[in-house]
């Protein structure tokens, strides 16, 4: 019985080592969290090329 009590959580513990391993092979690593982004951000209209832009002000 003594010998049962030692051994169940020795067990226990190789189980729940050999499930770490196992997970860091079968999931991808941190650079599959980089992701494109699903849509591309909005253009910023532009002025036009050449053309001065005039403050109400003036």
């Amino acid at each position: 019985m003594a010998l049962l009590a030692v051994m169940i959580p020795l067990l226990m513990l190789g189980v729940m080592l050999a499930l770490g391993r196992y997970e860091e092979v079968l999931l991808p690593g941190d650079e599959a969290d980089q992701y494109e982004p699903a849509a591309a951000p909005p253009a910023v209209p532009s002025v036009g090329r050449g053309k001065r832009v005039q403050s109400a002000g003036r």
